[in-house]
């Protein structure tokens, strides 16, 4: 469902369903001019470039959209599919019960469900903030879509929970053998390394609903 060309398709008819170039609905989003040019789509390498979950929301806020209208575009087929996907709050989720050992959702635990949009072969959790923890980009009552087994790179998100029971929401900045380097995503916090062995769990964000 989610191809690389139907996502990059799917901006621009966003962007022309709103009367704007997809520069003007970068500049509208509050993003670089150039971050949805067709030049910016592939590497010069040829690789393909995706645009980020962050930017993804801040169009539709822009344009008043919901997701499932953005997903709507990249399915026009109206196949639109939806699945369960196990929820829990933050505070539960610092509990090694609440999960396997492979660090997915260990249904045993007390874990609620939401219906969300099918995200295919990656497996996916909800996370509910809770308190004040991750402010300000992440508020009490935010809602985190993860994965645990989506694949990572530098810059991407992810949500971090140490065996002490803290939880972080920071950038990749390098993932090596015995460390997380994470790179903090609000003026005011401090980047943090922490040693692998410290970790209990990782996810990718893959959306958040605010």
């Amino acid at each position: 469902m989610l191809s690389h060309e139907r996502v990059w398709a799917s901006i621009d008819s966003l962007a022309s369903r709103n009367g704007l170039s997809a520069s003007g609905l970068a500049r509208r989003s509050g993003l670089d001019a150039t971050s949805f040019n067709k030049s910016k789509r592939l590497s010069p390498e040829g690789r393909q470039r995706w645009p980020s979950t962050e930017s993804i929301a801040k169009i539709l806020k822009a344009t008043g959209s919901t997701l499932e209208d953005f997903l709507r575009l990249v399915e026009p087929s109206g196949n639109l599919r939806r699945s369960l996907i196990p929820m829990i709050g933050m505070d539960e989720a610092t509990s090694a019960q609440a999960f396997t050992d492979d660090g997915l959702p260990n249904k045993g635990a007390s874990w609620d469900e939401i219906e969300f949009p099918d995200f295919g072969h990656e497996r996916v959790f909800a996370l509910e903030i809770t308190g004040d923890g991750l402010r300000p980009l992440y508020r009490d009552g935010d809602v985190l879509v993860v994965s645990p087994t989506a694949s990572t790179r530098r810059g991407d998100r992810l949500v971090v929970c140490t065996r002490g029971g803290r939880i972080f929401a920071h950038e990749l900045r390098r993932r090596l053998a015995t460390t997380l380097e994470m790179t903090s995503l609000a003026k005011g916090q401090e980047d943090v390394i922490i040693p692998v062995g410290e970790v209990s769990w990782t996810a990718r964000i893959m959306w958040a609903r605010q």
